[in-house]
């Protein structure tokens, strides 16, 4: 059966840009072809919460005589993109993966939102989510848990809490979507459905109408299916903005000069391998091929013992997120008569335990954290770790108690650090596995800078059987 919307769906922006550029392809042509995939598949894959069909299509066409007239805004112009629902759009409801919020419109327009509009983006829809971010296998009982496209036959976990956007762009239903990290919910979806991943550094793309959990530690970032459309969308959503206090220090940065510099030369970090304890084997492994890759490349790469334990990140992060979570939304789930998932509840309501003190403990002991970090790393680069230490498991079996699945990602978030997930290959079960690139507070540029370069070095994921989505 040949696949709904044209192999043009399956393209990566950065080769979409100039053949839209060139005339060979138009922005109406590239939307229909993604919304006949979402037409074919997603009742199945469930990734899109709304899609804005009929204003995507005026937005193509509108797109399209810009660009016949020579007032083409960049590489970007023209391509349909996937929000999470939590960025917020005048007159659209956001949900923030909650059923209690359906019907709730917003009276503002997120800055990221703007800007991606403003470099000629093509809003697509919003995509499904973890209720309120707040978990990381990517499940949702009330509005319902997207399937993983690597395995057809078994409902697999997405990752969370980013999983709608991750599972759009895996499948091939949208080019590029937009996720939220707070504790890997970028990175974590990434690794799960084999895409690149960016979790920024607190400050550098605004917040402003994103609805929050973590006002410490949340932050927006791409997900997308190169390295090179990571850098493109983040090109266009950082810097400042006067109505986030938090982007004041965020200069603009372009990343896209130095992408194709290598690694030569570069000091890199690894884990020991007694860090490496608990993996998954076929994960394990996978992650020594990517370093022995980077160090193949001209990069020094040296075992160092990381400065902190990444369990105890795990824990000291929760308390931060849990007790902002409560303090956000403490009056939703204090609400028994609202149909919340039964697991978000329990982790926010945690907040409430914590005490004032407990808060600023947590948050002390950050500051010196994140100080003794930035004198580990000093003399590196960055760090290489695995993303998340399993690749997907069934839905059927998660444990909502157990955290695996962020055991490296949330140090970053807690330590103020940027972060790369790049797909590092399949398992013997042909499911993703992932190189986590963790840099300094912003080095974003430089984290994308080796993901480029690991990227041109290995095979690419192959393609998924899509076939099998759109027979069924």
């Amino acid at each position: 059966m040949k696949t709904p919307g044209s192999d043009l769906a399956d393209l990566p922006i950065h080769e979409l840009a100039p053949r839209i550029a060139a005339g060979e392809v138009s922005p109406r042509e590239l939307v229909s072809a993604c919304l006949a995939r979402i037409e074919a598949a997603d009742a199945r894959l469930h990734a899109f919460v709304e899609v804005y069909r009929e204003e995507a299509l005026l937005a193509a066409e509108a797109a399209e005589r810009a660009i016949r007239a020579g007032a083409r805004l960049g590489a970007l112009h023209g391509i349909p993109i996937g929000l999470k629902d939590l960025l917020e759009m005048e007159g659209r409801v956001t949900t923030f993966g909650s059923s209690t919020r359906a019907g709730q419109r917003s009276t503002v327009t997120a800055a990221a939102v703007e800007r991606l509009r403003a470099a000629g983006m093509i809003a697509l829809g919003k995509t499904h989510m973890v209720e309120f971010a707040m978990g990381g296998w990517g499940t949702n009982p009330s509005m319902g848990t997207p399937w993983n496209p690597w395995d057809a036959n078994v409902h697999r976990v997405p990752g969370g809490s980013s999983s709608g956007s991750a599972v759009a762009v895996a499948a091939g239903l949208v080019p590029a979507a937009i996720g939220s990290d707070t504790g890997g919910s970028v990175r974590i979806p990434s690794s799960f459905c084999g895409l690149v991943g960016l979790k920024v550094t607190a400050g550098r793309i605004p917040n402003h109408g994103v609805l929050a959990l973590s006002e410490t530690l949340d932050t927006l970032g791409p997900m997308t299916r190169s390295v090179e459309d990571a850098a493109l969308i983040f090109h266009a959503l950082n810097g400042p903005d006067p109505r986030d206090a938090a982007t004041q220090d965020a200069a603009r940065l372009d990343p896209i000069p130095g992408l194709r510099r290598g690694v030569r030369g570069l000091r890199l970090a690894m884990m020991p391998v007694s860090d490496l304890e608990g993996l998954q084997p076929e994960v394990a492994t996978l992650y020594r091929r990517a370093v022995e890759t980077l160090a193949g490349l001209g990069a020094h790469v040296e075992e160092v013992p990381p400065p902190f334990d990444f369990a105890g990140m795990q824990r000291h992060a929760g308390v931060i997120i849990a007790s902002e979570g409560y303090e956000a939304l403490g009056a939703f789930v204090e609400d028994q008569s609202l149909a919340l998932d039964p697991a978000v509840r329990k982790r926010l309501i945690a907040g409430k335990d914590f005490s004032a003190a407990d808060y600023v403990a947590a948050r002390k002991h950050m500051r010196a954290a994140r100080a003794q970090i930035a004198e580990a790393l000093d003399d590196f680069d960055a760090l290489l770790t695995p993303t998340t230490p399993i690749s997907a498991i069934p839905v059927a079996e998660v444990d909502e108690g157990a955290l695996p699945h962020s055991r490296f990602t949330r140090a970053a978030n807690y330590l103020g650090l940027c972060g790369l997930a790049v797909p590092a290959g399949l398992t013997p079960a042909g499911l993703p596995a992932s190189l986590q690139i963790i840099g300094k507070p912003f080095a974003e540029a430089k984290v994308l800078r080796i993901g480029w370069a690991y990227e041109q070095a290995v095979a690419p994921l192959p393609r998924l059987d899509r076939a099998a989505w759109f027979a069924s």
